[in-house]
């Protein structure tokens, strides 16, 4: 190494780009992934418009949520209202539904990785 040179100074790497022949990242360009086919859209879809594709693939998901949220909202008012009872009974359906949610989503990812093999 020359005396003046410090020791992670340009050019002096055995791995350096211009030495290996590699091409660098293109930013501007996706990654190539082996076996990775991107779908193409037609045009960028806004929330309501992917909210409707999604809730078509997969409709548990959201009849999942509705639950949840019904379930909650029911069990805090009873609970403001003072009815223990009701409330825990609310509280633990919304832990089933919850449940119910995952489950859901979790069906529809294995259903797409099926399709996407087929």
């Amino acid at each position: 190494m020359a005396a003046g040179t410090p020791p992670g100074a340009p050019g002096q790497s055995k791995h350096s780009l211009s030495d290996s022949g590699a091409v660098p990242f293109d930013i501007s360009q996706p990654p190539v992934i082996e076996g990775f086919r991107p779908s193409e859209r037609p045009k960028d879809e806004g929330f309501k418009e992917k909210f409707i594709r999604k809730s078509k693939e997969n409709p548990f998901v959201p009849i999942g949520c509705l639950g949840t949220v019904g379930m909650l909202m029911f069990g805090l008012r009873a609970f403001h209202q003072g009815k223990t009872r009701q409330s825990q009974l609310l509280m633990r359906g919304r832990i089933l539904a919850q449940g119910f949610t995952v489950i859901a989503i979790i069906a529809g990812v294995f259903v797409s990785a099926y399709k996407a093999k087929q």
